[in-house]
């Protein structure tokens, strides 16, 4: 486990490390970078860098933690890429479901596999189930989520990288929007941001905006039209 400087989020628990990329959103990933410099850190879990492994050892690591959490489910790679065998996704849910006094967030953009996977999956209260949907082309992502019995549903459109306004967002709990940061950041127009804000306004569903971002996401900071918005499912 450790602390998260996420906004929406307090810790993170990786089960799994490293992925490949699935679509535009994954250009520069942010967890790639990080797993190949904690791999010339000499930290054991990634010794593979950025190559996909399991880490049966940390299956457990949530129930021995006695104060609620709320905590990012492999913030390090993706829990339903295609070469996770479907046995370590079921174990992976058996711990959040043995441990629901925390709160557990996945994200996934492989959302045709959630859905496949969901039948045999036991979706508990505590488990908030998301899609990253970076650009209008993954609507579907969407559908697929509301497919599912995910007590919490909730979108990433994060990095956003286009004008999502037509997205179908009924059925979905919470909506996060944020801009890509680092180096080669890609560009996300006020209007765009705007556009999402309002279409939760109206439906009443929480908006949670993370950050402008930019080559300096702490100068560019995350007020929009002047304020913070932190909203929050209810739980």
């Amino acid at each position: 486990m450790s602390l998260s400087k996420i906004e929406w989020t307090e810790c993170t628990w990786n089960p799994l490390t490293g992925c490949t990329k699935f679509s535009i959103g994954c250009n520069n990933c942010y967890a790639e970078k990080m797993s190949n410099r904690l791999k010339a850190m000499g930290v054991k879990n990634y010794s593979n860098g950025f190559k996909l492994t399991l880490h049966e050892d940390t299956l457990s690591i949530p129930m021995s933690w006695k104060k609620p959490r709320m905590i990012f489910v492999n913030s390090m790679s993706d829990l339903f890429h295609e070469d996770v065998p479907d046995d370590f996704i079921v174990k992976v849910f058996k711990t959040m479901n043995l441990t629901q006094m925390h709160t557990f967030q996945i994200l996934t953009k492989r959302s045709e596999r959630l859905k496949k996977m969901s039948s045999v999956l036991t979706w508990t209260n505590n488990i908030w189930m998301g899609v990253t949907v970076e650009s209008i082309m993954y609507k579907q992502r969407v559908n697929d989520l509301i497919s599912t019995d995910a007590y919490i549903k909730f979108l990433s459109l994060e990095p956003l990288l286009d004008d999502v306004q037509g997205i179908d967002i009924n059925g979905i709990d919470w909506v996060i929007v944020g801009g890509e940061s680092g180096p080669g950041a890609r560009l996300m127009k006020e209007e765009w941001v705007k556009n999402i804000k309002t279409l939760c306004v109206d439906r009443s569903i929480p908006f949670f905006f993370k950050q402008w971002g930019g080559v300096n996401k702490k100068k560019t900071g995350r007020l929009l039209d002047g304020k913070t918005w932190n909203q929050m499912p209810v739980k």
